[in-house]
């Protein structure tokens, strides 16, 4: 079964940068809706494989995509809340497919009722605004103040002059341009170090997550029973990030979620199949931890990237998420021929390495989202003061950019 964190590919890459942030979303919304209803009709399995191409890459797009804005949209107070809200509607995600497959068994019926969400998601055009951040980004400052006075209006505030006069000090820094590249992730010292080591936890969440999903297929357990169980486990994971992240940072519990998965498919490994029990809640705490990896690396991601190429980054970075996806079935069956518990090793070992090349990064608690690559290689540099009082109003304002 496809993971609901787990897409083919990634159609947000350059539409999202090119386009903006709404555009995008609407875009791989309707490529959603369109390809998961023709999947449920279609009646050729080389068609049927076509089709399930173009819907990750819709769905992986839209997902990313509305996570950026949602990202951009909030202020520094509430963007871990959020975030991981955000995450958690995923899991009741698996919760319900569980219902779903039990209730619907046939798989047309199943595409056909996920496909009728993606059509309420076009009404978003009527009200999802475009990021305030990424209009400032492309020197667009006209439309992001007409955006964030309609923001203030809702919230029953009104923008001070000195606070309207700020936005030209966004485009102000010198040293980037509004177009982003790929060879901006990798041109700087810390930008390169940024984006291998998110790549490679990327790559580690989706193998790893996808892997333990996928083991119940090769136990002898009831498989609804058991997806049920691994997707409710979940949920702790949401809590224990939103208990841990602002009081501890985001570093620590990142790289303690990665030992933790990594420490439980060691232990899970030696635990004989007759202690089956035992051997179940050991795997599902290892669930828990890769699931707060998952959800930590989204946001953390994005709040070590500059605007101009958040998603961008964001979305090479999560490109590795699915070739994880890719490999983990045919490392989990393929191995598991020469030695069942061989598989969960190498995850072991791969979510280890993980968590240590977490410690590498910088602490993103507290800190603005960063406007330019000098913020992202000299973090410790003095701020255009307006740049400053902008942020910090925005950190304790409902209105925000």
């Amino acid at each position: 079964m496809l993971s609901l964190r787990e897409q083919p590919s990634s159609c947000g890459l350059t539409t999202c940068r090119g386009f903006g942030r709404r555009l995008s979303f609407l875009v791989c919304n309707l490529l959603s809706l369109i390809s998961s209803a023709a999947i449920a009709l279609t009646p050729q399995f080389l068609i049927v494989l076509l089709l399930r191409v173009i819907l990750g890459l819709g769905t992986k797009g839209s997902w990313m995509t509305g996570y950026i804005l949602l990202t951009e949209m909030v202020g520094l107070e509430q963007r871990r809340l959020v975030g991981i809200l955000y995450q958690m509607v995923i899991s009741l995600g698996i919760v319900a497919m569980v219902m779903l497959a039990y209730f619907l068994p046939d798989w047309r019926w199943i595409q056909a009722v996920c496909a009728a969400p993606y059509a309420l998601f076009l009404f978003y055009y009527w009200f999802v605004p475009e990021s305030p951040r990424w209009l400032l980004s492309q020197n667009r400052i006209s439309e992001a103040l007409e955006i964030t006075e309609k923001i203030a209006k809702e919230n029953k505030q009104e923008l001070s002059e000195k606070t309207t006069k700020s936005f030209e000090a966004l485009t102000e820094e010198p040293g980037d341009s509004p177009s982003a590249s790929l060879l901006d992730l990798f041109r700087t010292p810390n930008m390169r170090k940024h984006t291998f080591i998110f790549m490679f936890n990327w790559f580690c969440s989706a193998l790893v997550y996808q892997g333990l999903i996928m083991r119940v297929g090769i136990t002898e357990g009831n498989v609804y029973i058991d997806f049920l169980i691994s997707g409710l486990v979940e949920f702790p994971a949401a809590f224990l990030i939103l208990f841990t992240i602002e009081r501890i940072g985001r570093r620590l519990p990142f790289a303690t979620a990665n030992f933790v998965a990594g420490a439980s498919c060691f232990i899970a490994a030696c635990i004989p199949e007759s202690m089956y029990t035992l051997k179940t809640a050991v795997v599902c705490l290892g669930r828990l931890g890769i699931t707060m990896a998952f959800e930590i690396v989204v946001f953390v991601n994005s709040e070590l990237y500059p605007t101009f190429v958040r998603n961008l980054g964001v979305s090479v970075c999560s490109s590795l998420c699915d070739v994880g996806g890719i490999l983990s079935p045919f490392i989990l069956y393929r191995l598991a021929a020469v030695w069942v518990e061989l598989p969960l090793i190498i995850f072991g070992a791969i979510a280890v390495v993980a968590g240590a090349l977490v410690l590498l990064l910088p602490e993103t608690r507290g800190v603005p989202l960063p406007e330019t690559i000098d913020d992202i290689e000299f973090p410790n540099k003095k701020q255009n003061p307006e740049m400053e009082k902008l942020n910090h109003n925005a950190a304790n304002s409902d209105v925000v950019v």
